[in-house]
């Protein structure tokens, strides 16, 4: 899966070959996803341990900007919306997307949010290293 790192630490270029990578994963299990005789929580098992994995990849090393987390969390909000289908509206009768504060009132947390306590299980464990250690 290799991730590539630049002098300069700029990983949008990363973090675009991920969501290649991540939209390819997410097509393969598509119709898992979108299924009707699934349930939810299996689906939301398959995205944590199929999809979510090869877009979180080295991202310990990431620095990222708002407009990086903000690419990372549509994605996600992408797949989640697959998850669920569309809703049907209780007023109108109408189908609807769901939106994104519904979507986050469904789910405790984005997942891409992993990405900052990754980072700081990272940085624990190099602070824990010995000196003598080589790198």
């Amino acid at each position: 899966m290799g991730t590539c790192v630049r002098s300069k630490n700029e990983v949008t270029e990363e973090i675009n070959s991920r969501l290649v990578s991540e939209n390819a994963c997410f097509y393969s299990v598509q119709k898992l996803l979108t299924s009707r005789l699934i349930s939810r929580k299996l689906k939301l098992k398959i995205y944590r341990t199929f999809i979510l994995p090869v877009i979180l990849y080295g991202c310990e090393s990431w620095s990222t900007t708002l407009a990086n987390e903000d690419k990372l969390r549509v994605f996600e909000n992408t797949v989640l919306r697959k998850i669920d289908g569309p809703k049907r509206d209780e007023m109108t009768g109408e189908w609807r997307r769901i939106h994104s504060e519904e979507l986050h009132g469904l789910y405790d947390s984005p997942d891409v949010k992993i990405m900052k306590s990754r980072r700081l299980r990272w940085a624990g464990h190099v602070a824990r290293m010995g000196e003598k250690r080589r790198l």
